[in-house]
């Protein structure tokens, strides 16, 4: 399979859905409704529109990191971070509230190679990034809801993966989350150009716009409502199969940065 011309489908903002047409194949709603560990992000993209993605807490020392893709931090033609962002765990139906429930982005973390003044094919390798958020009401986003173990690359092709967010565009709606599962695929070379080798593939599944930066998870518990992240949700080619992005070994000074930096009181 050439997985060469998969564009950046799952988009950042509701500007930029790409699905004209239902897919034949549905993700499923997630059957106990949230994960605790698990959210949206959301911001005002102007024009009346929000900005949506999604993430995934993951275990840091300051109990304030969220991992999420680059481009919804920023893209060609948003080259800057969105202000005012907010992470909403366990996400259910609540647009008009997403500042009272959230909790606020303080920095965005993107690695160098996320230069959006490239072509999407050299950048497309560096699509993660990791949020680091206030604290509210003097409690990290961690202390209140759990966080997820990070994985970073070498992955290997071992077990099943559940990859999980809240898709927006026809046939849903971005306000409950969804996911796909299916035994884990790493692309090789030959399956697909540079760009995407390495990238962790899902067939049959439909993830649309809005679930960008929702976490691909393997050894999930669900008692506390967390496992581990092996990948962010990247690319999607509109007829049934997502790439991941997951993180290289250069993503650890990313993450140690994120998870270094203080997080400042927010309300």
């Amino acid at each position: 399979m050439n997985l060469a011309r998969l564009p950046i489908a799952i988009a950042a903002t509701t500007a930029a859905l790409f699905v004209t047409a239902p897919p034949a194949v549905a993700a499923d709603p997630w059957a106990q409704g949230t994960v605790s560990t698990v959210g949206k992000i959301i911001w005002d993209a102007g024009g009346g529109r929000l900005g949506l993605c999604s993430g995934a807490i993951v275990d840091a020392p300051n109990g304030s990191v969220v991992a999420t893709a680059a481009h919804c931090v920023s893209g060609d033609e948003s080259p800057g971070a969105p202000g005012d962002v907010y992470f909403v765990p366990a996400y259910d139906h609540g647009r008009e509230h997403y500042r009272e429930d959230g909790w606020r982005v303080a920095a965005f973390h993107t690695p160098e190679g996320w230069d959006t003044t490239r072509e999407t094919s050299a950048i497309l390798p560096h699509d993660y990034a990791f949020l680091t958020l206030e604290a509210k009401d003097g409690r990290t986003v961690q202390e209140v809801w759990g966080a997820n173990a990070l994985a970073f690359e070498p992955v290997t092709e071992e077990g099943e993966v559940a990859v999980l967010g809240y898709p927006a565009a026809d046939p849903y709606d971005g306000e409950s989350l969804h996911y796909c599962a299916g035994d884990l695929r790493v692309l090789d070379q030959g399956e697909a150009e540079a760009a995407n080798v390495g990238g962790l593939l899902l067939e049959e599944c439909d993830l649309t716009a809005g679930s960008s930066g929702g976490p691909w998870l393997q050894d999930y518990d669900q008692a506390t409502e967390s496992g581990t992240v092996l990948a962010v949700m990247s690319v999607g080619s509109g007829e049934g199969q997502v790439v991941g992005r997951p993180f290289p070994d250069e993503a650890r000074t990313l993450f140690t940065a994120a998870g270094a930096e203080r997080a400042p009181a927010g309300g």
